[in-house]
C-alpha cells in the first residue's frame, strides 16, 4: 500500500490545532475578545490559542495538566500567554479554565467541542482530498474528537466511500468507549502518558458526528 502523511507538525504552532483556534477567533461575534481568551489543553491547543491571542493582541490564560511538555509551556509563554498548571489530567485543568471564564469574562475556546473549532480542523480533510482524490482510507488520531469530527465531515461530503479509521490510546479510549456503550460515557480512569490524546469524556455533538461518519476506532499502546 502507498502511505501518505499529512505533516501538521510543520504548522506554525506544531500541530493542526492552529486551524481550529484561529477559525474560532475569526468566527467570534464582535471580533477579538477584549477580556481575552481562556482555554485548557494538553499542550497543542494551548499553543494554538496562545499564538491566536498574540496575533489578535489580546491576553490568553491557558490551563494545562501536570503531564504537559515543559517545552510547550515555554513556547506558550513566548507568545505572552499566562500558563497555569492544574491537576494530573486535562479534565481538571478544564474545570479551572471554565471557572476563570465565568469570573473574568474571558472567552473560552474549547479544544474540540466547538463547531467553529471543528470546522477549522475540517480544512485538513479538504486539503487531503485535493492532494489525494483517489485515496482508499484515512487514519486519524483522537484525543477529544474534534479533529476526526472535522475531517470526517469534510471527507464524507465529497468522498463517502473512503474508509475512516480513528486511532486512540488504550489508556484513553474516549470515543471507542462511547461507541461500545451506545452513548456518551466518562472513562473511569485515563492512564495514557500522551497528554494530547488524554480525555475522559467527549462532547455529545462530537460523539454523534463520529458515530455517523467513522467506520472503526482502533486502540494502540503508548
Amino acid at each position: 500500500a502507498k502511505v501518505t502523511l499529512k505533516l501538521e507538525c510543520l504548522q506554525v504552532t506544531g500541530s493542526f490545532k492552529a486551524r481550529g483556534a484561529m477559525n474560532r477567533l475569526l468566527g467570534a461575534e464582535g471580533g477579538a475578545p477584549v477580556a481575552g481568551i481562556v482555554t485548557a489543553s494538553g499542550g497543542n491547543h494551548g499553543l494554538a490559542v496562545a499564538r491566536t491571542a498574540f496575533a489578535a493582541g489580546v491576553p490568553a490564560v491557558i490551563f494545562v495538566p501536570e503531564s504537559v511538555s515543559p517545552e510547550k509551556v515555554a513556547k506558550m509563554r513566548r507568545w505572552n500567554a499566562d500558563v497555569q498548571i492544574v491537576g494530573p489530567v486535562w479534565d481538571e485543568a478544564n474545570e479551572a479554565a471554565l471557572a476563570l471564564s465565568r469570573s473574568s469574562g474571558a472567552v473560552y475556546f474549547h479544544p474540540f467541542a466547538d463547531p467553529l473549532v471543528v470546522a477549522g480542523q475540517g480544512t485538513l480533510g479538504l486539503e487531503i482530498l485535493d492532494d489525494l482524490p483517489d485515496m482508499d482510507a484515512i487514519l486519524i488520531a483522537i484525543g477529544g474528537g474534534g479533529l476526526i469530527s472535522g475531517i470526517a465531515t469534510a471527507i464524507r461530503a465529497r468522498r463517502p466511500d473512503v474508509t475512516i479509521i480513528g486511532i486512540e490510546p488504550e489508556g484513553s479510549p474516549t470515543l471507542r468507549a462511547c461507541l461500545d456503550a451506545g452513548e456518551v460515557v466518562t472513562l473511569p480512569a485515563v492512564t495514557t502518558k500522551v497528554p494530547t490524546m488524554a480525555c475522559a469524556r467527549t462532547d455529545p455533538r462530537i460523539y454523534a458526528t463520529v458515530k455517523d461518519t467513522v467506520d472503526e476506532i482502533v486502540l494502540v499502546s503508548d
